[in-house]
């Protein structure tokens, strides 16, 4: 059986999983230190681990040797004890994990259809490019969150041994024959274009999340946004009341330049990984 066939078939699997999950009791109210955008972030997170466990354990199963094969199960089971960490916090905020997943199954399940690997080595290069871009995003959400939950995202993104896995094989591939790196540094080129393109609609279909990545401006930002806009779009009302903080055409001016610099630095994270992996970027 062809393994794009192979990933086509498993890409319902861990969606499926979640659907069937009981709903059970309804979610009690979220505290007030847990907002949405943290529940999304973290229901996202959960179901990326989850299906990392997934894609891990179907990589071991076709990986060319017994010890890669043990390798690759390990981290298998390393990422379904962050999925099962991720789902606890959840319920401890009082929200369904399930539910928090849903949203987003889609999203990722669309991903890896659009990026199969043809191979070991593609798929090798996805782990390592795709998963490196999707840490860097959730890092810099969690930037922003209180103590304890942003140690917790951190500690489910600890490397589990994959990325140094993925940069020694595919290193040891090239130098045995150097013509396979042309074809995969056009693969992970593609990888993260799709990673960034598929970030970009997550954060746009999900408010909450979005507002994660880009916290309000300070009103003195603000209002010096605002006066740049001029008296018609930033200056408030005709009684002088100071523009509100993160509305109106300058913070929307000024959340689009701050998404477009973080996006700008998952690229430069992105160079660096590919120079790690010795392909061009």
């Amino acid at each position: 059986m062809r393994r794009s066939q192979v990933r086509g078939r498993r890409r319902c699997y861990a969606a499926a999983v979640t659907e069937s999950q009981p709903a059970g009791d309804p979610p009690r109210a979220v505290g007030p230190t847990a907002g949405d955008g943290v529940i999304d972030l973290l229901g996202l997170l959960a179901y990326a681990e989850l299906d990392a466990f997934f894609r891990l354990a179907e990589d071991a199963a076709l990986a060319p040797s017994l010890a890669d094969k043990a390798a690759l199960g390990g981290m298998a089971v390393a990422e379904f004890s962050h999925f099962e960490r991720i789902r606890d916090e959840l319920q401890r905020l009082g929200a369904d994990p399930g539910q928090a997943m849903q949203p987003f199954t889609g999203p990722l399940d669309d991903f890896h259809v659009r990026t199969a690997p043809s191979d070991w080595l593609e798929s090798l290069v996805k782990a390592y490019v795709g998963d490196g871009i999707a840490a860097d995003f959730y890092r810099a959400v969690a930037e922003v969150l209180e103590p304890g939950p942003r140690a917790l995202v951190l500690e489910v993104l600890a490397d589990t041994g994959h990325a140094q896995f993925a940069v020694e094989h595919v290193r040891a591939a090239i130098a045995a024959d150097p013509t396979v790196a042309g074809r995969l540094a056009l693969w992970a080129r593609r990888l993260v274009g799709e990673a960034l393109g598929q970030a970009q609609r997550v954060a746009a279909q999900r408010p909450a999340l979005a507002c994660l990545l880009v916290p309000a401006p300070r009103p003195a930002v603000a209002a010096e946004s605002a006066e740049s806009i001029g008296p018609a779009e930033g200056a408030g009302s005709a009684q002088g009341t100071e523009p509100a903080v993160g509305a109106g055409p300058a913070a929307e001016v000024s959340q689009l330049g701050e998404i477009g610099r973080m996006f700008a630095r998952l690229t430069d994270a992105h160079a660096q990984r590919m120079s790690v992996l010795g392909l061009s970027a």
